[in-house]
């Protein structure tokens, strides 16, 4: 018969691993947008609107 505690135990171990992995390639993504230089942003002319 299946050790179903152990099973039980194993999948939740695996996902709490797969949890952090995740939350650690977030924290890299926000560093790494954070770190990025900032745009060159250029302002294009506005058109005058008549009355």
């Amino acid at each position: 018969m299946a050790d179903y505690k152990e099973m039980y135990l194993h999948l939740m171990r695996e996902t709490e691993q797969a949890i952090q992995i995740l939350i650690q390639a977030q924290q890299d993504c926000e560093e790494m947008y954070l770190s990025a230089p900032d745009p060159k942003l250029t302002v294009l002319g506005q058109e005058e609107q008549t009355p």
